[in-house]
């Protein structure tokens, strides 16, 4: 997909929504990583954005790296996650994640990127580069245990199960579950944190 097809931007209601579209799974890959950082840019310019969602699709929000890409030039081509991770870090306006289906590995570090995180009921959070003998490396050994109990961030960490959606909510990694239409709640949370 080219870069405006693999992350499409539109704003409702003062509200940016960046839509993570690479079928299947939303594998972060070069053009989807270029996009959301357009996206970012977008939304930081306009004065008529309050804030951002960031979707996928009910199926996935994303599954991370995509393996096509693991040792080719793209896979190190900019923006890396690490670089949009930073871009996250110092976002001036609320930026929600609303996760879809699973969310996994890289994907699950730029939802923990974000503010904050909504998700769909029976949604999979996992960090499971461990069964590919790799560690988290974009941040989320270190974001992690700052949302989630040290104990439970390990487990997470050195299993690669994931969990669902309601034990995140439990733990501090996911804010709010939405049991409706997942776009429509996000945008009425990231509402909400702006009227606050």
């Amino acid at each position: 997909p080219s870069m405006s097809d693999a992350a499409p931007y539109s704003v409702r209601d003062g509200i940016a929504v960046i839509t993570l579209n690479n079928p299947p799974v939303n594998g972060l890959i070069h053009a989807l990583r270029t996009g959301i950082m357009e996206g970012f840019d977008k939304a930081a310019a306009d004065t008529a954005v309050k804030a951002v969602v960031l979707i996928g699709s009910a199926k996935a929000f994303s599954g991370g790296a995509d393996i096509r890409e693991f040792n080719t030039p793209k896979s190190f081509s900019k923006p890396s996650l690490p670089e949009i991770n930073e871009a996250q870090d110092s976002f001036p306006k609320p930026m929600v994640a609303a996760i879809g289906g699973f969310d996994m590995g890289g994907g699950l570090e730029l939802a923990l990127g974000c503010h904050y995180r909504v998700s769909a009921p029976k949604a999979q959070l996992a960090l499971p580069e461990v069964k590919l003998g790799i560690l988290p490396g974009s941040g989320g050994t270190q974001r992690l245990p700052r949302l989630v109990p040290m104990a439970e961030a390990v487990k997470m960490m050195t299993t690669g199960n994931p969990i669902p959606s309601e034990k995140g909510k439990e733990y501090g990694l996911v804010d709010e579950i939405v049991a409706g239409d997942l776009l429509e709640g996000a945008i009425a949370y990231a509402k909400k944190l702006i009227a606050e």
